[in-house]
C-alpha cells in the first residue's frame, strides 16, 4: 500500500494526521507548507506523489482563510505533480453554515469553497458532520460524508445511567440531530426554542419536555461563542435537570465561549479531535479521537470499497 497511498498534513492539525496514518499503517509522507516574509504560502512534496492515490488531511477551522488556502495550494501542487487522485480530508469544513442565501446581498460561500476546491483538482471529498449536510450537493465531485455521534455516544453510554438519560436539542434546527441521539442512547428527548439577539448573544425562552431529575445531554454539530448551549443548559438546570454535558462533533471555540462554559450550569463538554485545542484551563473537556473513523475510510477509499459500511461498524460497536 505504501507504494501506491501518500497521506500528507497541512498546518492545520498535523497530530490528526499522524494518528490517521498510523491507522492506515504506512507513515505520513513529507511536505513542507511554508510561508514567505509578506504571508504567501508555499507547498511542496519532498516525495514523488507521480500516479499515487494522495490524501491531504487539512480541517479548515479556527483560522479558516490560511488552513483553505494551504489546502488549495497543496493540491495544485500534487495535480501538477501527476497525482492520480486528490482526495481533500477535511475533518471540519469552513464556510458551511453559509450554506443559503437567507437575505439579500449575501454570499453562499460553503459553494464558493465546493468551487474552490473542485477548480484546484480536488477528485473527492471526505469530511465529518457537515453543518448543513445538503452541501454534499455542492460539489460535482465524491463527497463521502461520515459522523461522530457513534464516537460520542459510546463514551456517554458508559458515562451515564441507562434509565436516567435525556437528550436535549438546543434550538430547533438541532431536533433532528437530538433526535438520532435519543435513538442511539435509548434515551428521552427534549426541545430547547432560542431567540438570537446578535451574532454571540442567545435568549432561550421555552422547553419542551420533561428533564427533571434526568442527566441531560446538549448535542449540537458545532459550538464557536457556546451561546445557544449555555442558554440552553440553563433552561434545563431552571426545568430541574440533574446534571447537564454538552456533546459536539466540532470545537473551534473562542475565548469568549471558553468563559461562558466555564459560567454555564454544562459539567462536561465532550467533543473531537476534528480541530485543534487550545489550552481550556479547568474546565472539563473530553476530546474523543475520529483518526481511526478517517483512518478506515482513507482504507476502503483507497481499495474502491464501500464508505458507508463504516456507519454499520461504528454504529455497531456503541451497542
Amino acid at each position: 500500500m505504501e507504494n501506491h497511498i501518500k497521506i500528507f498534513a497541512g498546518n492545520a492539525n498535523r497530530p490528526l494526521a499522524e494518528k490517521i496514518a498510523a491507522r492506515v499503517g504506512i507513515p505520513l509522507s513529507a511536505a513542507s507548507v511554508m510561508r514567505f516574509p509578506d504571508g504567501e504560502i508555499s507547498a511542496t512534496y519532498e516525495e514523488t506523489v507521480r500516479g499515487r492515490d494522495v490524501f491531504i488531511i487539512q480541517p479548515t477551522g479556527m483560522s479558516p482563510n490560511e488552513y483553505l488556502m494551504e489546502l488549495l495550494i497543496m493540491t495544485d501542487a500534487a495535480r501538477r505533480a501527476s497525482a492520480k487522485r486528490i482526495t481533500a480530508v477535511i475533518p471540519f469544513f469552513a464556510y458551511a453554515r453559509q450554506d443559503r442565501k437567507d437575505r439579500s446581498r449575501v454570499p453562499i460561500s460553503a459553494k464558493l469553497v465546493a468551487n474552490l476546491l473542485v477548480a484546484a483538482g480536488v477528485n473527492r471529498v471526505l469530511t465529518i458532520d457537515l453543518h448543513s449536510p445538503q452541501i454534499q450537493g455542492f460539489f460535482d465531485i465524491p463527497v463521502d460524508h461520515l459522523y461522530a455521534a457513534p464516537l460520542l455516544v459510546r463514551y456517554l453510554r458508559e458515562k451515564l445511567p441507562a434509565d436516567n438519560r435525556v437528550v436535549v436539542a438546543p434550538d430547533p434546527g438541532g431536533l433532528k440531530m437530538a433526535y438520532s441521539y435519543s435513538q442511539l442512547l435509548d434515551a428521552g428527548l427534549a426541545l430547547a426554542g432560542k431567540h438570537r439577539t446578535s451574532a454571540t448573544e442567545v435568549e432561550a425562552l421555552e422547553l419542551v419536555g420533561n428533564v427533571d431529575g434526568k442527566d441531560c445531554i446538549l448535542t449540537d454539530d458545532m459550538t464557536t461563542t457556546a451561546g445557544t448551549l449555555c442558554a440552553a443548559a440553563k433552561l434545563a438546570k431552571a426545568h430541574g435537570a440533574k446534571s447537564v454535558r454538552a456533546a459536539v462533533s466540532h470545537c473551534p471555540i473562542t475565548a469568549l465561549g471558553v468563559q461562558r462554559l466555564k459560567d454555564s450550569p454544562i459539567e462536561e463538554l465532550i467533543t473531537t479531535d476534528t480541530l485543534l485545542q487550545q489550552e481550556w484551563g479547568d474546565f472539563p473537556i473530553t476530546i474523543l479521537s475520529v483518526a481511526d473513523l478517517l483512518g478506515d475510510a482513507i482504507q476502503r477509499i483507497y481499495g474502491d470499497e464501500s464508505v458507508s459500511k463504516l456507519f454499520e461498524i461504528h454504529q455497531g460497536r456503541t451497542q
